[in-house]
């Protein structure tokens, strides 16, 4: 494990989508960071591609979510 210095801005952004996204800080930084190394090797994916793609992966079957009016 290494240390990755950011900026103060940048940090706090991640600190505040953590505690939306009920993750510590840095498993926060972390799906940032895998996503956009899966973006940038997938460029035609979405970011729900991606997310599905890796619940996929770890044997997860995500459902469709179905809006009723």
């Amino acid at each position: 494990m290494g240390i990755v210095k950011i900026g103060d801005d940048l940090h706090e952004e991640i600190r505040k989508a953590s505690g939306v996204m009920c993750r510590s800080i840095n498993a926060q930084a972390e799906f940032w960071i895998r996503i956009g190394m899966a973006a940038e090797a997938n460029p035609t994916l979405s970011f729900n591609d991606l997310v599905c793609q890796r619940l996929r992966s770890a044997d997860v079957r995500p459902e469709p979510f179905v809006v009723r009016a």
